[in-house]
């Protein structure tokens, strides 16, 4: 029987509040924050961090200490995102297996998340620029043990079937291609270390600063997918709008060119715009440096299908340029067509004039 020395069940709920957050203001209203450094494995490149570091924030900072077996604990990120971490001791291996098959379906945990995230955004409501109107979110659950001197491989041989379960949330047993399907995706760094990431729950057996390091990237990872999510909802619906406003009924518009105009005009906005925010958001976090946290980063995104939203808005990017060039070239042959129209006006007019008499 393997021992831990310790473990943790850690609750991640992710929110889009605003387009931004200022964290300086933030730090002010607030009073009790820390900048995130990103230490996944020492040493780490002074490099490898947070274009603009996230603050995070202890939950005794505004009231909420602690949520029944939870700490609270925040993370505000500069383009909008506010985290929320409930974490609780899993001192034992059968608890940390118990409990995390618990947490899974616990209906409670998505209440106590949202009430402290509706406590936090009414603290800090101007700090926000654009607060949404309705907030998207992600969860993610990680289940993390401190090594008590066991190799993980052995962790694999001993306990691999019940990771398995756990990260699947399944009370019965996995079939044997499930559980290998699930644990064939990992990484580790050292003999004694191992992550195993999936699309909602990830297993961790790292030192405590090493697990601290490795929920840094997951928590960022989610907070990436949940703004890709933003964009591509926000960009179905500028789409639908403009199809239906290219669509109106209208002469005169399509002789002046007006509607295409008009179209144009929001294309390109809309696009610099949504191309700034996305930039904005991939450049957040340096990683080149650090081969480890890289892998780790890249290896999580795969699981939470992050390139698969990624490409969602970069098509949907490209249909907004194709429209804006057609806007354009509809604009130009409207205002081309309005021109030839006004230069046969004048022909006739001075031929009317001239068989009148008036002109010689």
């Amino acid at each position: 029987m393997l021992t831990i020395a310790s473990g943790s069940i850690t609750a991640f709920f992710l929110y889009d509040v605003a387009e931004t957050i200022d964290l300086s203001a933030t730090a002010r209203m607030i009073g009790a924050t820390a900048p995130v450094r990103m230490a996944p494995k020492p040493p780490t490149p002074s490099y490898t961090q947070y274009a603009h570091p996230p603050i995070s924030v202890e939950g005794h900072a505004i009231g909420i200490a602690r949520i029944g077996d939870f700490h609270a604990r925040f993370k505000l990120f500069d383009y909008g995102v506010v985290s929320v971490a409930l974490t609780a001791q899993a001192s034992t291996w059968d608890r940390l297996l118990n409990d995390g098959l618990r947490w899974h379906d616990d209906p409670q945990l998505p209440v106590a998340a949202e009430r402290c995230r509706g406590a936090l955004v009414d603290r800090i409501a101007p700090a926000l620029s654009q607060p949404r109107s309705e907030y998207l979110f992600e969860d993610y659950l990680v289940f993390a043990a401190t090594p008590a001197g066991a190799a993980a491989s052995e962790v694999l041989a001993v306990y691999g079937t019940e990771i398995a379960q756990l990260l699947r949330g399944e009370r019965e047993p996995l079939s044997a291609q499930e559980r290998d399907e699930v644990l064939r995706h990992r990484i580790s760094y050292l003999a004694t270390d191992l992550v195993v990431p999936t699309w909602n729950a990830a297993f961790v057996y790292d030192t405590d600063a090493g697990t601290q390091g490795i929920l840094d990237i997951l928590e960022f990872a989610n907070s990436q997918l949940l703004q890709f999510r933003y964009y591509d909802r926000l960009l179905d619906g500028e789409l639908e709008r403009i199809y239906a406003r290219l669509q109106e009924p209208g002469w005169s518009q399509n002789w002046f060119g007006r509607r295409y105009t008009r179209a144009a005009r929001q294309v390109h906005s809309l696009f610099i715009d949504v191309n700034e925010l996305t930039d904005k958001t991939e450049n957040a976090l340096k990683i080149a440096g650090d081969v480890y946290a890289a892998r780790l980063f890249t290896m999580t995104g795969a699981r939470l299908g992050l390139d698969h939203w990624k490409g969602n808005v970069r098509e949907k990017l490209k249909t907004l340029d194709d429209i804006y060039r057609f806007a354009v070239e509809q604009t130009a042959m409207a205002r081309g067509e309005l021109l030839e129209i006004m230069i046969v006006l004048i022909l006739v007019l001075e031929l009317v004039l001239f068989f009148a008499g008036i002109m010689r």
